[in-house]
């Protein structure tokens, strides 16, 4: 079996939970779908962003060309408790084939183990939204799988509880034609919608201007390499390199409104990454097959966000606001390097 997952091509997909058992309500109305188009109201619901947590899609296939996906969202990074992996499974795994152990669905008593160690309910839903095509749906956490996958880091023939993966299957022999959909989407748990539908864009990067560098980057006592800018709405991003023996250890973005003023400042930095590299800019070293950086409103009271700069060998990635005040939302991947 092969496993991708985000930490290894940045947001490959990812997936927000958050672990609420009840948030305030609102005048804002949804329509009931399932697996389907979410629509909501023009009226915007306030979401409470406390214990609100980020995670990322994994992709499981075989590793036989063209083989079939499934799509799994792994919890194991904010569970809470005893690991729900019935006690059977860890005791007799050497009298079961690798197809037994490396995947199977929870029980009743494991599955309600799972859902109070993430503060979930059967009421909640989870909520995908794919932002490069724009499509929200909603799927009922009752109607998903509880399930645990084999960590890919894990010795098969020695285990222990900790050796899995835990928690909901979203889809199952998915065509491997369809993988890009899951690398730009996101999603959430929770009893409201959290997004920002049909705000958000690729970011096409261009060559700036010679003076555009001195004019908004300070001092380094790095070698300044090349500057880039893009729009997005009333906002001018500028984005400067910085180098150290030729290659790019540093990004600095800067973004800019109609007002020329300075809202949000940002240091992407291989320093400490331990393996990370830098993704390429989509209008000048990539096409529009390999788009990383996305910018907009994404989510609900928030201010636009950016991400998709660094991909991580280690460790997670992060969702950064263009708002000095807002911290970034990290990721949690269940990366067990």
């Amino acid at each position: 079996m092969k496993i991708k997952t985000a930490a290894a091509i940045l947001f490959s997909s990812m997936v927000i939970v958050s672990c609420q058992k009840e948030e305030k309500k609102t005048a804002a109305t949804e329509t009931k779908t399932t697996n389907d188009s979410v629509k909501t109201t023009k009226t915007e619901e306030k979401i409470d962003y406390t214990d609100f947590n980020i995670f990322s899609l994994s992709v499981i296939s075989s590793a036989e060309k063209d083989s079939d996906m499934d799509i799994f969202i792994s919890v194991s990074d904010v569970y809470k408790g005893e690991q729900p992996i019935p006690a059977d499974i860890v005791k007799n795994h050497k009298q079961m084939t690798y197809e037994e152990r490396q995947h199977f669905e929870l029980d009743a008593p494991s599955r309600k183990k799972l859902l109070d160690g993430i503060h979930l309910t059967e009421k909640d839903s989870l909520y995908i939204y794919e932002y490069g095509n724009n499509r929200l749906q909603r799927m009922p956490v009752s109607q998903l799988k509880a399930v645990a996958y084999l960590s890919p880091y894990t010795d098969s023939e020695d285990l222990d509880p900790d050796s899995y993966m835990m928690g909901f299957q979203v889809a199952t022999h998915q065509k491997t034609t369809e993988y890009d959909r899951f690398n730009n989407a996101i999603a959430y748990f929770g009893n409201k919608n959290p997004f920002v539908e049909n705000k958000m864009k690729a970011v096409k990067w261009q060559k700036a201007d010679s003076d555009i560098s001195k004019k908004y980057f300070s001092h380094s006592k790095l070698a300044q390499g090349k500057t880039y800018q893009s729009q997005y709405e009333n906002l001018t991003y500028y984005l400067q390199d910085y180098l150290e023996e030729g290659n790019i250890v540093d990004r600095k973005l800067v973004v800019i409104n109609d007002r020329k003023e300075k809202i949000a400042e940002k240091t992407f930095s291989l320093a400490g990454s331990d393996g990370g590299e830098f993704l390429p800019l989509y209008g000048t070293d990539a096409d529009e097959a390999n788009i990383f950086q996305y910018t907009g409103h994404l989510f609900k009271g928030k201010p636009p966000v950016i991400f998709g700069f660094l991909v991580q060998s280690f460790g997670c990635p992060s969702i950064g606001f263009l708002d000095k005040k807002e911290k970034d939302f990290p990721i949690n991947c269940d990366n067990r390097h």
